[in-house]
């Protein structure tokens, strides 16, 4: 049984399309182990969902009601896929392989948004995924929410500077731009202003929390790995592992700066009083998750969401144990190490 001991935290949501159901499992155990108090969340494309997920069954059913609302989401999510092109081949399915490598819909597909922008091949802008947010995600629980603050993340298209929609401005349309892909989707229009996924700027903004919550202490839940061990050397894994340090080069910028004010702090030259300490911690990908293809970002199999959301909550329960008591009182993730 958990103990009574209650701690607050902010949480940072990384997006990575389906590798984001990690996130969902993450999510799943700290609700349910029940010693971490939200106060803010900030959230990127799939970790906007998440986000959102969260305050709007919060708002109907507290900590229950959020589990139950991640849970329909993600099910939902996956019936969707059911209609894609894009599915493993039965080699891969009898191999226990997870991606889509060699999916003649995703090789079709890889070629097809290489030559046509989604102006040109979905002139009427179907988007089965914002029609989803809005029959799965109530807003107007979402607004009512008062246990957290919430922020997401996209990217404008004409500027290229971050905007962070929070709280009341935050509608099944910004929470699509923040997940929204160029290469798939058209820009979504919000007041006259064209935005792109928000993990271009932010994969996720950290800023708000500093600025907008009382809570010192943020728990990133990481999706894409920051290292990797090898140099890729096809196409493809070129260009995602160019995705990735893309995606996550705001974001280290970020952890670079509370290092540095952090160190300021620690040398006497800013006062605590005037400059917040952040204490940052992280849950990793899993080891299992990060021998991934990145393709499999792509696969929506329940199956596979489980298997994610499983690794998720097992992570979740081993960080809990492990740092749970340095909430509040230091960081768990070493900046300084990471960035020697």
């Amino acid at each position: 049984m958990a103990s009574t001991k209650r701690k607050k935290t902010n949480l940072a949501l990384q997006g990575g399309g389906a590798h984001a159901a990690f996130t969902w499992g993450v999510l799943d155990k700290i609700l349910e182990d029940g010693r971490l108090d939200i106060e803010g969340i900030s959230g990127t494309s799939a970790g906007a969902i998440n986000a959102v997920a969260i305050a709007d069954g919060y708002s109907k059913n507290g900590v229950e009601g959020a589990r139950e609302s991640l849970d329909n989401f993600w099910t939902k999510l996956s019936d969707l896929g059911k209609f894609s092109p894009i599915q493993r081949t039965p080699w891969s399915k009898l191999s226990s392989d997870w991606s889509l490598d060699y999916s003649p819909g995703r090789i079709f597909f890889d070629s097809f948004i290489g030559t046509f922008s989604p102006y040109e091949f979905n002139p009427m802008n179907i988007n089965p995924l914002l029609e989803l947010i809005k029959s799965e995600i109530d807003f107007d629980h979402v607004h009512a929410c008062q246990n957290f603050e919430l922020f997401v993340c996209a990217t404008n298209v004409r500027s290229g500077k971050t905007k962070v929609f929070k709280n009341e401005e935050i509608t099944a349309e910004s929470v699509m731009a923040s997940c929204c892909l160029p290469e798939i989707y058209q820009a979504v229009e919000i007041d006259g202003e064209a935005y792109w996924d928000g993990g271009y700027m932010g994969n996720p903004p950290l800023y708000p929390l500093f600025y907008e919550t009382e809570c010192s202490d943020i728990l990133l839940v990481e999706v894409n790995p920051v290292e990797t061990p090898e140099i890729p050397m096809t196409v493809r894994g070129i260009h995602n592992r160019l995705n990735e340090i893309t995606f996550n080069a705001t974001l280290l910028r970020e952890l670079r700066t509370v290092e540095f004010v952090s160190k300021l702090i620690d040398a006497g030259k800013l006062s605590d009083k005037e400059y917040m300490r952040v204490r940052m911690h992280a849950i990793e990908p899993a080891q299992a998750m990060q021998e991934l293809s990145s393709s499999s970002k792509l696969n929506l199999e329940l199956d596979f969401l489980h298997y994610l959301r499983d690794l998720g909550r097992v992570s979740a329960e081993n960080w809990i144990e492990e740092n749970f008591e340095k909430v509040g009182k230091e960081s768990s993730l070493n900046l300084r190490e990471m960035f020697q």
